[in-house]
């Protein structure tokens, strides 16, 4: 769960970038098994803190009119859906998005630890694309919301 101030800093670009860059040295992290053995746990759970941190690393952004940000702010919108509903064609979008970034990331994690490279990197290639999209629908979806909730355009500046 994130507070106010860490969605603050997570607004920052450097989070989302090099948060959206994490998969392949998760995936690594967990390939490792197999050569470092229990001591892969290492890696794992240096990538499991990195992936904690991320978010609150960063300091808040000057400006929030970006691509990232407002990744960040799609990503709140959609959090409170249950508060103030969103258009269907979002919900839809991002649910299958985010169903389809899950499955493929899970396969990406076996085929990791399996070390089946074939696997590893087409189902961890389509789950980041699949991250990706979700992440510019929910641009899209802060666009059509940000006058819909008074906290919502208190987020831009």
């Amino acid at each position: 769960m994130m507070d106010e101030a860490t969605w603050n800093r997570h607004a920052n670009p450097w989070s989302v970038w090099t948060r959206a860059l994490s998969l392949p040295p998760l995936l690594a992290a967990i390939w490792s098994h197999t050569t470092l053995g229990w001591w892969a746990a290492l890696p794992i759970g240096l990538m499991g803190l990195w992936l904690w941190l991320n978010p609150r690393l960063f300091p808040p952004p000057a400006h929030t009119d970006t691509w990232a940000s407002k990744v960040t702010f799609g990503e709140r919108v959609w959090l409170n859906r249950t508060n103030v509903p969103i258009p269907a064609h979002h919900a839809r979008a991002a649910a299958l998005l985010s169903g389809l970034a899950g499955v493929t990331f899970t396969a990406a994690l076996a085929g990791a630890i399996a070390n089946n490279l074939a696997w590893t990197v087409g189902a961890g290639s389509l789950s980041w694309v699949a991250k990706m999209w979700f992440a510019d629908r929910m641009v899209w979806l802060f666009e059509d919301m940000k006058s819909q909730h008074p906290n919502y355009r208190k987020w831009l500046r």
